[in-house]
């Protein structure tokens, strides 16, 4: 059983910075890919960023240059690092897991822009 908890959520102004955490537990082996999605208010939710395991890296364009994901495999652990902080990136926050073949979310965390 695969279990993912964020942490690092809250509430910012415009141009501040937060950083997000989630960790993994379970069966986690192989190659995998941990990343963020977020989802605002009536709203799809959507990409945000990946990491593999071999440490490769994909943003959505309006974060791209601001947002830094990265991970830590010893620990299990993705982070993504959100500088100049915009309103329009509030949103709830999501962590996700995809290893052989199963995919796995986190419960999500609110992250408060304000301008």
């Amino acid at each position: 059983q695969v279990q993912l908890v964020e942490s690092g959520g809250g509430l910012v102004q415009a141009g501040g910075s937060l950083r997000l955490s989630c960790l993994a537990s379970g069966s986690i082996f192989g190659f995998n890919v941990m990343g963020w999605y977020r989802q605002a208010p009536g709203k799809e939710r959507e990409l945000v960023a990946i990491i593999t395991s071999a440490g490769a890296t994909n943003y959505v364009d309006s974060v791209r240059g601001r947002f830094t994901v990265s991970r830590d495999n010893d620990k299990n652990t993705v982070y993504l690092q959100m500088n100049s902080l915009k309103p329009e990136d509030t949103a709830v926050y999501y962590c996700n897991l995809s290893v052989r073949g199963s995919g796995y979310w986190g419960q999500g965390t609110q992250v408060t822009v304000s301008s």
